[in-house]
């Protein structure tokens, strides 16, 4: 198990770092995405550091546990609430943060179950 989640920890965190870049560096379709769901401009720093530390939580992780489930219920709060926001919003392009939001549950489901 703790292999299954070293492969999804990693790559979550590559995913969310790469975001957390685009997004503090406002990268116009991520800005235009957010515009588009009604998040305000001044919440954009915020989101990326969120996603900045859950990265940095996951990879954590792989050496103490505990912050690691605490990273992964993070992560999975945060997308669950990008896809609260989409369908609030009426946009129904919530793939990729439906995708996310599984594969956070699945590093939390991994974690756990290799602690």
């Amino acid at each position: 198990m703790f292999l299954g989640y070293t492969i999804v920890a990693a790559l979550l965190a590559f995913a969310l770092s790469a975001s957390a870049f685009l997004t503090f560096t406002r990268n116009p379709q991520i800005t235009g995405n957010m515009t588009k769901l009604g998040v305000p401009d001044s919440w954009l720093p915020w989101l990326a550091t969120a996603k900045a530390a859950g990265a940095l939580g996951l990879l954590a992780g792989l050496a103490v546990a505990p912050l690691g489930v605490a990273a992964a219920i993070g992560v999975t709060l945060y997308f669950a609430g990008a896809v609260i926001t989409h369908l609030r919003a009426k946009d129904y392009e919530l793939a990729p943060a439906l995708v996310l939001t599984l594969i956070a549950v699945a590093a939390l489901v991994l974690r756990i179950a290799s602690a």
